[in-house]
């Protein structure tokens, strides 16, 4: 990769939480279709639909997302420095009509690329479902419709670090272990954001969380491209 590319880069993080604070609190309907979609993972842990349910934020039919960092190069000559942001709040459709408009106004929608780690799996189809259930239209960077795999401008780390090997997972926390990068994990980690959220009410704490890694995720992608890292008097949190 060039390395003028990297000024075309969005990288993000989203943080996600079931829908409502309860299981009791879905409807009836949405309970049942929540007692079936978890019996794909309940038999093994023996609990019921009930108490798994605080993992259901990490489906987008039954999470919604609370947190969308984002990261970009604001400099990349002499030396690479870093902006991140985030946009966060209670109301989810209004955080994602937020983060539309910041796609649509503020970076050219032909040369950008949006990159996240699992990114493909997880992260942008969870945002444009997140959309459509929310019906805002969905940016050109989400619209997958008619693109042919090339055209996708999606960049993942986790594809980067498998080089074809489709059934290796490695985590964010791993790759920024191996390429000696300080970890995000030092206060909390993504289980924990379900509780974080409902129980303690601490959206500001879940907020710094999803700003450091998507500073992590910025350090990993430069070194799995072989660039300089950024220098940590280079990144600015806004």
């Amino acid at each position: 990769m060039n390395k003028d590319t990297l000024q075309h880069l969005l990288f993000l993080d989203i943080e996600t939480v079931a829908e409502t604070d309860e299981y009791d609190n879905l409807s009836e309907r949405k309970r049942k279709l929540w007692e079936k979609k978890s019996s794909f993972f309940r038999e093994a842990d023996e609990n019921t639909a009930e108490e798994m349910y605080e993992r259901a934020g990490i489906y987008a039919e039954f999470g919604k997302i609370v947190v969308i960092s984002i990261g970009f190069f604001s400099v990349i000559e002499p030396e690479l420095k870093l902006r991140i942001k985030s946009i966060y709040g209670h109301d989810e459709k209004q955080l994602l009509q937020e983060f539309a408009d910041l796609l649509n106004k503020h970076f050219d929608q032909k040369t950008l690329k949006l990159c996240a780690h699992n990114g493909k799996e997880f992260d942008f189809p969870y945002i444009a479902r997140r959309m459509l259930i929310n019906q805002i239209e969905l940016p050109w960077t989400l619209q997958l419709a008619g693109k042919k795999p090339w055209e996708i401008p999606h960049i993942d780390t986790l594809e980067l670090w498998k080089f074809g090997d489709y059934k290796h997972f490695t985590s964010l926390d791993l790759l920024a272990e191996i390429f000696d990068i300080e970890t995000s994990k030092d206060d909390i980690d993504g289980s924990q954001v379900n509780g974080i959220y409902y129980k303690e009410k601490d959206l500001e704490r879940i907020m710094r969380y999803c700003m450091k890694d998507v500073a992590v995720l910025v350090q990993v992608f430069l070194s799995l491209n072989q660039f300089q890292k950024v220098k940590p008097e280079n990144i600015t949190m806004v």
